[in-house]
């Protein structure tokens, strides 16, 4: 298992290095200009990196990882539908240069993350990854909270004007889905989503500073 987590962890860390680089790197040659092909420059291979991140559900599950179900069932949601429901359905969000905004802060954190949690799973601590671990989210959670509520409000007008996942269903009586009070929902429900994944994070920041002030004490 630890090797298979291993391998896992690093697939991860290839995958969203390589889309924090390329984004970089279009940001420095070609300025405001690559925002609006971001997402066709990057967009599969973040595809890939999300759908792999279920995965961490069943690592949960299976006791394979020792981590809390609920938060990382909330992180993993919410960016799939952010990202194939909101952001993959409308063409016309994908070139938003929220939705690189979004993707920048989406990777940020897991560059910082899928390393740490690779030497973690090999026995390894560094001191320095570890404590960025447990402090960008700090800053970084809540600037991606204010992207994904921009990036679904943006895409608002265009469900509306598209019908885009707009059914009528005809049982016994019709019944019809309008996707975009569902979205309208999604913006209420999405803060506490991620303020409950940053109680858990900060429990676990507060259980690591306790951890560090021990090892001083006993130095």
């Amino acid at each position: 298992m630890k090797t298979y987590l291993s391998l896992y962890y690093l697939i991860q860390f290839c995958g969203h290095s390589w889309i924090f680089t390329n984004m970089t790197a279009r940001l420095l040659f070609f300025g405001k200009d690559s925002f609006a092909d971001t997402f066709y420059s990057i967009g599969l291979v973040m595809q890939v990196c999300q759908l792999l991140s279920v995965l961490e559900l069943l690592h949960i599950l299976l006791g394979v990882e020792q981590q809390s179900f609920l938060p990382k069932f909330s992180q993993v949601t919410e960016r799939l539908v952010i990202l194939f429901l909101v952001i993959t359905s409308q063409e016309e969000v994908q070139s938003k240069c929220i939705v690189c905004l979004l993707f920048f802060l989406w990777n940020l954190w897991d560059v910082i993350r899928y390393p740490y949690l690779l030497l973690s799973a090999v026995g390894i601590d560094y001191p320095s990854l570890t404590w960025l671990s447990h402090t960008l989210w700090i800053l970084v959670y809540p600037l991606s909270l204010l992207a994904e509520v921009y990036t679904v409000y943006e895409s608002l007008p265009y469900f509306e004007a598209l019908g885009t996942f707009c059914y009528t269903m005809s049982l016994p009586f019709a019944v019809s889905i309008h996707f975009p009070y569902i979205l309208k929902v999604y913006l209420v429900l999405l803060p506490a989503g991620v303020l409950y994944t940053c109680c858990h994070l900060y429990s676990e920041r507060k259980l690591y500073v306790k951890q560090q002030e021990l090892k001083l004490k006993v130095k």
